[in-house]
């Protein structure tokens, strides 16, 4: 409160007064999300947004997510900063769950490990806002505005996510080269283009997984969202660590890789979740037990040559176990060689494992297949065709004298 000249008092705080801010090239950027609409898939579904943008030369990126979780986080930052082609010094951010676990007094923050993790990784400080103080990251909170009369009023719609996010990167930089900044002589591009070298240089993308504890079924499954996904046979009913990407699912076990999935986001609760398997995984269990083979679930999204042999070998007594060994060659040999093999053994009307396994030989070795047709020349011409008969075999026989002795010849 201020005495004004004439006595009576004037407010001057609580008025939605602010100090302009001004940021030195490379110094810092500005983090936020958003909720937005788009037509992705045949339909129109909500999205997470990610804005990123330069506080000097206010170069920006818009990211669109299904789902607003750390490792999508950590995405948004790799694609930011590889945009930008560099990394600033300092990233501005609210308060937002995926990054502070827990808010305390003053700027007190109890950061999240893997956050911290990630901001190591690129080198630069995190700066939280307090808490409902929005304008302390104005410039991302104005473009979070302006993005929807310059992206999403005018997309069009588009196949999956990653063709929306390829639209919007090329969007965002043809945007860069229309809009002036305002500030400073140009455009957004062209103080970008003088900001890039106080940027530090671009390193690896962080490896932004997160990870979960899971164990494996007794039906060589894991779940993680309403989904399951197969793991190889050997790890059943044991525990594996399961590292999640915004576009994969990796399953870790013993230091290893051990199998990797596409991840599958579905957010509606209307439908039932789906079963995600690799039919390799369960081999080792039809080696055991062949006449799982016919009826197994994961066997149905065998390739349909597969399929087509499985038909023909299951119709005659042992066709199942014949039937696992030659599926069990994907475990030692080529999987497109042993498909080849089978596709030829099934052209050729032959669909055996013996001529599977002498097909897929000679692919290995590189013996063509199919062996040249040889006609023989007019003068080799059998004139006379040869005859089958054993009675000749008689006349090798030694003569016998009337002691029943040998001649010598």
């Amino acid at each position: 409160m201020t005495e004004g000249p004439t006595g009576s008092r004037s407010q001057t705080t609580n008025l939605g007064t602010f100090v302009p801010l001004v940021f030195q090239p490379g110094e810092a950027f500005q983090f936020d999300w958003s909720e937005d609409w788009a037509h992705v898939g045949g339909e129109r579904i909500k999205l997470q947004v990610a804005h990123i943008k330069l506080s000097h030369s206010r170069a920006f990126l818009v990211r669109a997510y299904l789902l607003q979780t750390h490792e999508m986080l950590f995405d948004a930052h790799w694609h930011a900063f590889r945009v930008f082609e560099g990394v600033p010094g300092r990233g501005i951010y609210d308060n937002m769950r995926t990054a502070v676990d827990r808010v305390g007094v003053g700027k007190k923050r109890d950061v999240n490990a893997r956050f911290m993790a990630m901001t190591s990784h690129y080198v630069f400080d995190p700066d939280f806002c307090n808490p409902a103080a929005g304008w302390e990251k104005g410039q991302v909170e104005k473009n979070v505005r302006d993005a929807r009369h310059r992206l999403w009023q005018v997309m069009p719609a588009f196949a999956d996510i990653d063709a929306l996010n390829l639209w919007l990167e090329e969007r965002c930089k043809a945007l860069w080269d229309e809009i002036e900044h305002g500030s400073l002589p140009g455009s957004i591009a062209n103080v970008w283009e003088a900001e890039k070298p106080a940027l530090m240089p671009l390193p690896t993308a962080f490896d932004g997984y997160v990870e979960l504890s899971k164990r494996v079924s007794p039906t060589c499954l894991i779940t993680f969202e309403r989904n399951r996904y197969s793991v190889p046979a050997s790890f059943a009913n044991r525990p594996v660590s399961l590292h999640i990407y915004p576009t994969r699912l990796v399953i870790v076990a013993e230091g290893h890789v051990v199998c990797e999935h596409q991840r599958i986001i579905e957010r509606s609760h209307r439908h039932p979740g789906r079963v995600i398997y690799d039919w390799r995984h369960y081999l080792a269990v039809i080696q055991r037990k062949p006449g799982a083979l016919r009826n197994g679930a994961p066997f149905i999204e065998m390739p349909e040559a597969f399929r087509q042999l499985q038909g023909q070998m299951l119709r005659k007594p042992g066709g199942d176990r014949e039937m696992v060994e030659i599926l069990s060659l994907v475990l030692h040999h080529d999987e497109q060689a042993v498909l080849c093999a089978v596709e030829m053994a099934l052209e050729a009307g032959v669909p055996t494992k013996t001529h599977v396994l002498n097909l897929l030989h000679r692919l290995v070795d590189g013996t063509p297949a199919d062996q040249p047709d040889v006609t023989p020349p007019e003068a080799l011409a059998l004139r006379k065709e040869p005859q089958a008969n054993v009675a000749r075999y008689d006349g090798l026989r030694r003569p016998l004298d009337a002691g029943g002795k040998s001649h010598a010849s």
